[in-house]
């Protein structure tokens, strides 16, 4: 499809000092000064069209930072985009997802959810693991660190009491790697976790 760049941002990049992006950022931007990107021409929206696509037009290092929120779960090729954005992201810069963890049983309520998610889906596009289990990376890698990964525990706005339980849960299994890894192999299904938050860093590329 057609890019269509409602602000001319493309033709600017490399005179723009810092760079930010919100991936299907939808009707609304959370950071207000990233550049939204979407398939579909909400108001927030600064560049429509496909989100490999409107990557593919950005110079390699270029961007800062990258956010996306419930977003990855509907691309159709998480390795893909990995690689697109570890060719624009500059060496430091950070990569913000979040995703609903595989546990949330809203997340087969949606047909357009493409992917799924758990605590280690990162590890296996990079061979700095911060848990104790490992996973294989299938010789795939990226120059991504994994920064952090946070189990986010909450309910829907009108389960006020459930809210307040699920976040008590929160703040025991995210003290520490350990728990993290205790509660996805062990009671994942007893306690159900919404969504994670991963933070990946950009390292200098090996030569």
């Amino acid at each position: 499809m057609e890019l269509i760049d409602k602000k001319s941002i493309l033709s600017r990049v490399n005179s723009i000092s810092h760079i930010e992006l919100e991936l299907g950022c939808g009707g609304m931007k959370r950071n207000r000064e990233a550049i939204g990107i979407d398939i579909l021409d909400y108001p927030d929206v600064d560049i429509v069209g496909d989100v490999y696509d409107v990557l593919a037009s950005f110079p390699g290092q270029s961007v800062d930072a990258v956010y996306s929120y419930h977003f990855i779960e509907h691309v159709p090729d998480v390795a893909t985009l990995l690689s697109e954005l570890a060719r624009i992201v500059k060496t430091n810069g950070h990569v913000e997802f979040v995703a609903p963890h595989f546990s949330n049983p809203y997340f087969y309520s949606d047909p357009t959810h493409r992917s799924f998610f758990g605590l280690y889906t990162f590890c296996y596009f990079t061979s700095k693991s911060p848990f104790e289990r490992q996973v294989p990376t299938y010789g795939y890698k990226t120059e991504f660190r994994i920064s952090k990964v946070d189990l986010i525990f909450k309910s829907s706005t009108p389960f006020v009491v459930r809210y307040g339980i699920k976040r008590l849960i929160g703040s025991l299994f995210n003290s520490c790697n350990y728990l993290k890894e205790l509660y996805e192999e062990n009671f994942c299904y007893l306690f159900p976790c919404y969504e994670l938050s991963y933070i990946l860093r950009r390292e200098e590329a090996d030569i």
